[in-house]
């Protein structure tokens, strides 16, 4: 009885992380754009994970959580190096010119991302997981060629870089020593958020003026919902249940950003952002149906 009711809870919080990680992180795109009229990109996202993880981190010792060990901070430099200076840092910094709809887009690939760099531990695709990356890259591909990203290339290819990154980080998760519980979401705050203010300070970034309340307001409300309700969820997805679900925000954030985006700011997606959508979130439903079928046959088989 006391095994069903631990399962119960433990379904339920699967799905109270998986609704925040789709809507919570859906509006973080738009919020990311008015951030950016007061901050530089990188200072801005390493504030954003200091300030979260600091918070997390004196709550959970305030409640008893022991410290990270050396090997466990070490395993989230690296986890939060890909996931947020690779991969956030890499969507911040392309948004000062691409908007956040065709970004959110962009990011929607991670999951073909993550089925890919799963081959590093000896899991490499089935034939459907192939076919839905290749549609899916196809799709971004397609995406690529919108106004947008035309006319920005540098925001295109950190867009590129931040799936890719943060798909690593989320494979590599699964394969080092962190902290239990949400000690890892801490840690990995902190270190992620100190190497994106480091890399912000060596390539010149400063805050001159200060920011006026747009901007201070989308930087509070990324620390306290993107950060802290979203990053947190997604780290203990990122235990709980295997990769692809993990990921499978991607199927909703485009959708919520898009709509934010032209309703709130005014934006405009392109033909071939209209075009691209299908085409990912096709590839990323294909990979999901490799993966199902490939773990029903290893539990037939098991």
């Amino acid at each position: 009885m006391k095994m069903k009711q631990d399962n119960k809870n433990v379904g339920s919080r699967v799905v109270m992380a998986l609704l925040a990680v789709y809507f919570v992180w859906g509006s973080t795109y738009l919020a990311i754009r008015y951030g950016l009229t007061g901050f530089p990109p990188f200072t801005m996202a390493g504030l954003r994970f200091l300030a979260a993880g600091g918070i997390l981190y004196f709550i959970m010792r305030r409640g008893g959580a022991p410290s990270p060990t050396p090997p466990e901070w070490r395993g989230a430099a690296l986890v939060g190096g890909f996931l947020l200076l690779g991969g956030n840092g890499g969507v911040v910094f392309a948004e000062q010119w691409v908007s956040s709809g065709p970004a959110a887009l962009a990011i929607a690939s991670v999951p073909l991302w993550t089925v890919l760099f799963a081959g590093f531990w000896k899991k490499w695709p089935s034939g459907v997981e192939w076919a839905g990356i290749l549609v899916g890259f196809i799709g971004v591909v397609v995406l690529n060629l919108g106004e947008d990203f035309r006319a920005n290339p540098a925001g295109a290819a950190a867009l590129l870089a931040a799936a890719a990154s943060w798909a690593l980080g989320s494979a590599w998760s699964r394969h080092v020593s962190l902290p239990s519980g949400l000690m890892a979401s801490a840690a990995e705050m902190l270190t992620g958020g100190l190497l994106l203010v480091l890399f912000g300070a060596a390539v010149g970034e400063r805050v001159y003026t200060v920011p006026q309340w747009q901007s201070l307001a989308a930087l509070l409300y990324l620390i306290a919902f993107g950060s802290l309700v979203g990053f947190s969820s997604y780290v203990y997805l990122l235990k709980k249940v295997r990769p692809a679900l993990a990921t499978s925000y991607a199927y909703v954030n485009p959708v919520i950003a898009v709509m934010l985006g032209t309703m709130i700011a005014g934006e405009k997606i392109s033909m071939q952002g209209i075009t691209a959508m299908p085409l990912i979130l096709t590839g990323v439903i294909l990979v999901m149906i490799g993966q199902r079928r490939a773990r029903s046959v290893h539990e037939k088989g098991g």
